[in-house]
């Protein structure tokens, strides 16, 4: 009977294993490490595919011609510029861009500007029931959206705000409001006090004081925090199709609609008038990337 002798695992310079063995001789981590990247490539392949392969067949199907003929792909079966061609003339889709892009201007600058001045009161002065109205705009956050539909649109209904697009802004701003003020309230309390008495010293009124000390120090917050406010209201559904009747003054979102009918539905323009939807956005975020992170970060540390 003969035997056959392991050779010895390498040693470090002190006479430890230089890696785990797994009692045969052969490397343990080594194949723990190979196992463990496998693993993360898998998860990252299914996140990947679960997250864009949406995006991917909307892509698709916008530029396919027989989407209505049940093809679903990664690739068009037959590319063309139809869907799009019927989205804008027939449809009328501009229009609908217009009033998105006034409605979500008008909410950006609305929202931001009273979350500005409401974050600075809430963290630079001291008044009575400051902490009960924090927590009030907090509990107004939490309340689902759906439900306030009945109430806006009676109220909206006795100020003769309804089928305006002004009358839409003024919600959405009311919608965007809480967020903004909780967010931007970290941003002001982080700016040290110590900075806005320097420019008192200098001479600087609080106007002064406010535009060049404070704005500057809280605008990566409140480009972050009017990111998310044109996202509401560009993409925003229920509110925009209860409030408004005439569909001159649809949003691209309520445009949609008109795809839906009870004959079927019109998916190829469905899909287009998606993609013509998500673009807008996607062009922000890659204006706004840099200020949009770290804006987010900041608000992480120092919030």
């Amino acid at each position: 009977m003969t035997t056959t002798a392991v050779p010895p695992a390498p040693t470090a310079p002190d006479g430890a294993p230089a890696y785990a063995t797994d009692g045969r001789g052969g490397p343990r981590a080594p194949r723990r490490r190979l196992r463990g990247r496998l693993g993360n490539a898998v998860g990252f392949v299914l996140v990947l595919a679960f997250s864009v392969g949406p995006a991917l067949i909307m892509f698709s199907t916008a530029f396919d011609a027989r989407a209505n003929d049940g093809s679903r792909s990664l690739l068009p079966s037959d590319p063309s510029l139809s869907n799009f061609q019927t989205v804008f003339g027939e449809a009328g889709f501009g229009r609908y861009l217009l009033n998105s892009a006034m409605v979500g201007v008008g909410t950006v600058l609305a929202s931001g500007l009273l979350a500005l001045l409401a974050s600075v009161a809430v963290a630079r002065f001291r008044f009575r029931l400051r902490t009960t109205m924090l927590v009030l705009v907090l509990v107004i956050q939490m309340v689902p959206l759906e439900a306030l539909v009945i109430p806006l649109f009676i109220q909206a209904s006795s100020l003769d705000m309804l089928d305006s697009l002004i009358g839409l802004t003024v919600v959405y701003v009311a919608f965007s409001l809480p967020f903004a003020i909780w967010m931007l309230r970290g941003f002001v309390a982080a700016v040290p006090v110590e900075l806005e008495e320097a420019a008192y010293l200098d001479g600087a009124s609080w106007r002064q004081m406010f535009w060049h000390v404070l704005f500057p120090l809280c605008l990566p917050g409140l480009i972050a925090t009017s990111v998310f406010s044109f996202i509401t209201a560009w993409n925003e559904f229920v509110f925009a199709i209860t409030f408004l009747g005439d569909e001159d003054k649809f949003t691209v979102a309520a445009g949609l609609r008109q795809f839906f009918t009870q004959y079927g539905t019109d998916w190829g323009s469905v899909m287009a008038g998606s993609t013509i939807i998500t673009v807008p956005v996607m062009v922000l975020f890659v204006i706004v990337q840099r200020r949009l992170s770290e804006g987010l970060v900041a608000g992480a540390v120092k919030g």
